[in-house]
Parts: structure tokens; sequence; C-alpha cells
């Protein structure tokens, strides 16, 4: 008797314990617990699940919670544009306004050509490596892409592949405006423009003209021409580099026909002037 005393005793105890204990959390589960929203459920559903993070938020799930618990945009995600902006005001019974469509642009001609490599880069095959090292980049050009393509292996969507001339290509396509590349970029090259912007600037030095024209013979020189011709006043020179409102653009392409360096890139929608006497 004295031994089963010995162990029965504790083992009822611990079986009385760990069943108040049981009760006790399960009712403090009810009490405590935090109700989800439905909505956000339904959201997620709604999004495609590409966990891009272009609306600014850590994934679709991130991005559910914040329209709901937030009040973010319905209309951030990239990926699925009006289509998943309409579902979503829907779902939050608002309107999903105007969704205009960007594509990832390369502010950059530093091609191997016009930018010749000043030395061979043998450390690790990434552009943010490279860029913490002095002397790291290939290109002589500080504001140039390194060209290691970073930027393509962070693309989820196939947009983006490394050119024979050094540059990264965009295949507008493919691109949902995710900004990936934008947030991959050590240099800061990439940027993301309206579907529709057909008249881009395609450098992002900010040296003086002479100091460019020593490391890349397609940057900008801010000479400023492309502002003083524009008759929209869409152009503007900030820190020796040219900078086009596209809302204010009108597409005549003047500034692109009169840029002595060349580095103003036009699309097919552009009507490039005939150069006045």
């Amino acid at each position: 008797m004295d031994i089963m005393h010995v162990f029965v005793t504790p083992l009822a105890l611990m079986g009385i314990m760990g069943g108040v204990f049981g009760v006790v959390l399960a009712i403090a589960s009810i009490i405590f617990r935090v109700h989800q929203d439905e909505r956000i459920g339904l959201i997620r559903a709604a999004l495609p699940g590409a966990n891009c993070g272009g609306c600014g938020y850590p994934g679709c799930d991130g991005y559910a919670s914040g329209v709901v618990n937030e009040g973010a945009a319905v209309n951030k995600c990239s990926v699925g544009g009006a289509p998943v902006a309409q579902k979503i005001a829907e779902i939050m019974g608002v309107s999903a306004g105007d969704t205009t469509p960007m594509r990832a642009f390369l502010k950059c001609k530093g091609t191997c050509e016009a930018a010749p490599r000043q030395l061979t880069y043998d450390g690790i095959k990434d552009c943010a490596s490279a860029a913490t090292i002095p002397g790291g980049s290939p290109n002589s050009c500080p504001f140039g892409c390194i060209g290691l393509g970073t930027c393509v292996s962070v693309c989820q969507f196939g947009a983006l592949s490394m050119g024979d001339d050094g540059l990264p290509k965009v295949e507008v396509s493919k691109c949902v405006g995710c900004g990936a590349c934008v947030a991959a970029c050590p240099k800061g090259i990439f940027t993301l423009v309206p579907v529709t912007a057909d008249i881009i600037v395609e450098c992002n030095s900010h040296w003086k003209g002479p100091m460019v024209k020593t490391v890349c013979s397609a940057g900008c020189i801010g000479c400023g021409v492309c502002a003083k011709v524009c008759p929209a006043g869409a152009i503007e020179i900030v820190n020796d580099l040219a900078v086009i409102d596209q809302n204010k653009c009108i597409k005549c392409g003047k500034c692109a026909q009169r840029c002595p360096a060349k580095c103003i890139k036009t699309g097919e929608s552009v009507k490039v002037l005939e150069k006045s006497a």
C-alpha cells in the first residue's frame, strides 16, 4: 500500500492539475481569441499568389491584411492588375479607381562599347556584393549598370535577360511591374514607368557633361537642350540629369530629336518632329 500510495497519488494529482490547466487554457483561448476579418481570406484568394512584394507588403498575405486593417489601396497588386483590383474593391465595397500598368525600365545605355569596362571582376556574381568593393564594378561609371545580372535572378516572371552588350534587357510583354528588379539593383538604375511611357531618359549619371563623357559616350550631359525645346514643360534638369514628367509629356519627340547625347529613348507612339531650321 505504501508503494501504491507513493506512485498513484502524485500521478492522480498531476492528472487533476493537467485537467484544470486544460480547462483554463480553453477558456483563455475563447476569451482572448483574435477574430480575423473574413475579408482577409477573400482578398487573399483573389490575389495571384506571386508574393513578389511589388505592393510594398511582405507577400500576398501581408497585402490582404493591409487592405483590411490598414486601409491600403485596393489596386496595388501589379501582377493582378485591374481585374484583381476590381475583385478586391467589390470585397471591400469601394471603388477600384484607375490602375496604371507599370513596367521596368533600365536607366542606362552604358554598353560594353559605350562605356568600356576598366577591369575584370572575379568576385561573387552579385551586383550588390560587387558594389560594396571599391572598384568592384567593371563599369567605370559610378552610376552605371554593374552587369552581373542580379536583376535577372530576382525576376519571377522571366521578363529580364542579360544582353550581349553587357546590359539587362526587359521583355515588356512579360514584365508585370512588380518592382523586384528596382529593389535589387544597388545602383538604382531600374525604375518603374507607365507602360505608355514612350519618351524616357536612358541615363542615371549625375556627373557634369565633361566628366560623363570620360566614362560613357552615351551618357546625359545635362545640357538642358531637351528642357528648352519641350513645348509642354515636361522636362527639367535635376542634379545634372534630365528628368521627364510623364504626366505632362505629350510624346512629340522633340526632346529626343534635339538631344546631342542621343540618350532619350522613344517608343512607337512618338511622333518625332522634323528639325526646325
